[in-house]
Formats: C-alpha cells, sequence, structure tokens
C-alpha cells in the first residue's frame, strides 16, 4: 500500500496536510498504534469480538432511532 502526495510550488505545509488526510483515511495510523507492541492470538480475537459488537449495537441504535421518526 503506497500512499503519494504531490508537493506543488514547493508548498510542503498543504501537501503534509493532504498526507495525513489520506493516512487517515487508509486506517495507516490506527494500524501503526496497533502494530506498535505484540497483541497475543486470543487478545486479538477479544478485541475484534468486542469491536463487531460495538458496531452491532451502533448499527441496532440508528435502526431504532430511524424507525421511531
Amino acid at each position: 500500500m503506497t500512499v503519494e502526495v504531490q508537493v506543488r510550488d514547493n508548498n510542503v505545509d498543504q501537501a503534509l496536510r493532504a498526507l495525513k488526510k489520506k493516512m487517515q483515511r487508509e486506517g495507516l495510523y490506527r494500524e501503526m498504534r496497533m502494530r506498535r507492541h505484540y497483541e497475543k492470538p486470543s487478545e486479538r480475537r477479544a478485541r475484534e469480538k468486542a469491536e463487531a459488537i460495538r458496531r452491532f449495537r451502533k448499527l441496532q441504535k440508528k435502526r431504532a432511532e430511524r424507525d421511531e421518526i
């Protein structure tokens, strides 16, 4: 996975902002943070299960709000 940004008119600040935005969108910041330390397989399964439950509850909440209106 390669993220590239063009620097125009020697405007490095603008290019850096664009790079950060692309990295955020691709989820690279989250992946770098997670790879900083080793995660045991049992911890990974527990985290993924908790994330799935959170996503499911969020979806249920949205559906309930939509049906309410």
